[in-house]
């Protein structure tokens, strides 16, 4: 591509590189926005309102316009489950066509932005819960077009589509809260409509829910009669899991379950469990997931209820960026000696 400044008579057919504004001899408005290709009218016009020399971009052969190229890079970048807009100035926008989980291969996004400057691709951060209709990555073509050469190169560092939406499915999802002197009914009604929230944008409902004390037998026994009508069960505690011998990881083991693991690097939400009963998976819900405010145990249950396998490795992976907010259900800040996450 040819880039710069010639003079007016020479511009028809080129690309404008900057917006002109002038007017002609009666007074007329004359207008060449920027990208657009200069007919030989606008040409003239400019001429005759006194204009010598305008900035265009002239593709050369092999050469692929801006909006073709970054059309063309984002159908190979997108997967299921996303649409592209029209591309304009260059860019074309990735949406969700659903709520879910946004997948992203960020390797191949590095790959993808190594290979030439003039190419780009963004994307939302990975495992981001989405809407439908929401934005999750652009493709920008940086000038007005690009070697064809190149933009093939991209292509195939994209080696399939590195961008996805994993949707959520509705689940029956059963609840048990562990009661002890103290906890107010009014806690438990407040955790379970924040629950009601939490679950609402991804079609699922709380089927069922039990109280029962604080104590591993009880538990077990709720979570015997729950699992054979759910897809998901959920403890929250009336104290918080303190070690893999405390409460509800024995209770989930009574119940012939298995603690899969325990705490996460994600603050609030260090103290969340992740098990299962059979494939059922089974929830320790931290303390501050009695909150509606973002927490790890969001990352958590958005995952499984898109059908994203998470396991020990990747809670592991999740520190980074896992420091977030303050939040007004924990007692002291984290400053003080109290222990993360209690109720």
């Amino acid at each position: 591509m040819r880039f710069g400044p010639v003079p007016v008579g020479e511009a028809a057919g080129a690309v404008a590189a900057h917006g002109v504004q002038a007017r002609d001899e009666a007074g007329e408005p004359v207008v060449v926005r920027k990208g657009d290709v200069v007919t030989p009218l606008q040409a003239e016009a400019l001429a005759r309102a006194g204009v010598r020399s305008v900035v265009v971009a002239r593709l050369d052969p092999g050469d692929v316009g801006e909006n073709v190229a970054a059309r063309r890079l984002a159908e190979a970048v997108a997967g299921p489950g996303l649409w592209i807009e029209r591309a304009f100035t260059g860019r074309a926008n990735l949406f969700a066509s659903a709520p879910g989980v946004l997948l992203v291969d960020a390797d191949a996004v590095e790959r993808v932005n190594a290979v030439d400057e003039r190419l780009t691709l963004a994307t939302l951060p990975p495992f981001r819960a989405v809407e439908e209709g929401e934005m999750v990555g652009t493709v920008k073509v940086i000038p007005f077009a690009v070697d064809g050469a190149v933009l093939e190169r991209a292509v195939r560092e994209v080696d399939g589509p590195s961008l996805r939406l994993s949707p959520y499915r509705a689940r029956r999802v059963g609840v048990v809260s562990t009661l002890l002197p103290g906890l107010k009914p009014s806690v438990v009604a407040k955790t379970l409509r924040v629950l009601d929230d939490r679950l609402a944008p991804t079609g699922s409902r709380v089927a069922a829910e039990e109280r029962v004390p604080h104590e591993a037998g009880a538990l077990a026994e709720a979570l015997r009669r729950l699992v054979r009508d759910h897809d998901l069960l959920i403890v929250y505690g009336a104290s918080a899991i303190a070690d893999r011998r405390d409460v509800i990881p024995t209770g989930v083991e009574r119940a012939g379950g298995t603690v899969d693991h325990l705490g996460m690097p994600v603050d609030p939400g260090n103290l969340l469990m992740m098990g299962r009963i059979g494939a059922v998976p089974v929830l320790g819900a931290p303390g501050c997931a009695r909150s509606p405010k973002e927490n790890g145990f969001d990352w958590v249950l958005q995952r499984l209820l898109a059908d994203v396998p998470v396991a020990g490795a990747d809670i592991r992976r999740l520190g980074a960026g896992g420091l977030l907010m303050e939040i007004v259900s924990r007692p002291q800040p984290r400053g003080g000696a109290s222990r993360e996450d209690e109720p």
